[in-house]
């Protein structure tokens, strides 16, 4: 990458997507003044003003521009793989029986308690380096694969780490809450108790966390389990995320509603009154096709009842190495419209601008003046083609807080 200090991208369709101005927010034969990392001033080239008429051009050839994507709910850093249980379920298992009989999320936690926080983020890199070559400029990472308080830990360093090593932002949530380990086996609130809330603590006093999560589900915690949780979180200032009524209807949602969550993720099984909530809530749906495409689902989240009463939707790789083995958002992009019905447009949305809400990121997923400057630009003419192609990757080139 060549920084500039200042730069106009001439001769590009913007795919602005701000709120209000049509499907994608489309302006042809358009311009964007870049300077210091953010977007000065985005528009048709033929509107550009005069204080910019003379700045540094990079012309793009006609191409669309788009913001940057962001990946708004990975697990991105793990030890080992689960290939073993992915055969399991293709031999007849379902999730729930795996991680009954001691596989699913606790089967990933040996590895990466044995795993060093070099491991982890040598781990790591590959599953990041293909997000970034698909025009990923913020990821989301969780913890909630160690189980103990020095493996969350280490989860969450690692995660942090990655920004250092990669033009990428990385945002961290605490994942403690997201299954019982072996030694608290059917003792899920001592674990709560003796080792979520404690490690959730040690987190927030090292800077490690942005956000707090957990898992509502009938195989993982209940909601006043999790509301345990999300009651140190207030009390820490931290914003709130939930994985909620992915396999069964826990009233998960409502809970996450209830305390204002940034997200509620999954929701195959959320219902209407669900939606409502979330809608008075300012929540987020974040729809996961990965998993529901690898787990074999029938239950597909309520869209229709997100759209009727205006919740945003964003989609997210979830990638992991046992539900969602995935580490491409355009192909999550396909799947969302193919699986889901979700439009071309809801689809980007869902992968900039909504995508930025699920993290309460305010100044990226936009191409507008003021906004920091991440960007995508592609070797398409039309935004729907980022949806409709499947596996193939257009993008031309990637631009970083202004960095080309």
């Amino acid at each position: 990458m060549t920084r500039s200090p200042h730069y106009v991208l001439t001769n590009v369709t913007l795919a602005t997507m701000v709120p209000g101005a049509g499907p994608y927010g489309l302006v042809p034969a358009g311009a964007v003044a870049i300077a210091d990392g953010r977007i000065q001033w985005a528009g048709a080239a033929s509107d550009l003003p005069p204080t910019h008429a003379d700045w540094p051009t990079r012309d793009m050839g006609g191409r669309l521009v788009t913001p940057g994507l962001i990946d708004c709910h990975t697990h991105l850093v793990f030890g080992g793989d689960r290939a073993q249980e992915y055969e399991m379920r293709l031999n007849g298992a379902s999730y729930e029986e795996v991680a009954r009989a001691g596989g699913g999320i606790v089967s990933t936690v040996t590895a990466t308690r044995n795993a060093t926080l070099d491991d982890l983020v040598a781990g790591a890199l590959p599953r990041l380096d293909a997000l970034i070559g698909e025009g990923v400029t913020t990821v989301e990472v969780k913890s909630g694969y160690g189980l103990d308080r020095e493996t969350e830990l280490n989860m969450l360093r690692a995660a942090r780490k990655l920004a250092d090593l990669r033009p990428v932002e990385i945002r961290t949530t605490f994942l403690g809450a997201h299954a019982t380990p072996a030694e608290f086996k059917g003792r899920d609130d001592a674990y709560i108790d003796e080792v979520c809330i404690p490690a959730l603590r040690v987190a927030f006093a090292e800077g490690l966390v942005d956000a707090v999560d957990g898992f509502c589900e009938g195989i993982a915690f209940q909601p006043a389990q999790i509301e345990r949780v999300f009651e140190v979180a207030q009390e820490l200032g931290l914003p709130l995320k939930l994985h909620a009524e992915q396999l069964s209807h826990q009233g998960g949602t409502l809970l996450a509603a209830q305390y204002g969550a940034l997200s509620v993720d999954h929701v195959e099984y959320a219902d209407e009154q669900d939606a409502k909530a979330m809608e008075e809530a300012g929540s987020v749906a974040v729809i996961l096709p990965g998993a529901f495409y690898t787990l074999r689902e029938t239950q597909a989240p309520p869209i229709d009842h997100f759209r009727k009463h205006g919740v945003p939707m964003a989609l997210a790789t979830d990638c992991n190495p046992g539900s969602s083995p995935m580490t491409s958002l355009l192909l999550v992009m396909n799947m969302g419209c193919t699986l889901f019905r979700m439009t071309p447009a809801e689809a980007l949305a869902g992968v900039t601008r909504n995508a930025a809400q699920a993290l309460g990121l305010s100044d990226v997923g936009q191409i507008a003046s003021g906004m920091r400057a991440d960007l995508a630009v592609w070797d398409v003419k039309y935004p729907a083609e980022l949806a409709y192609r499947i596996g193939f990757n257009p993008l031309h080139s990637r631009i970083y807080q202004g960095d080309l």
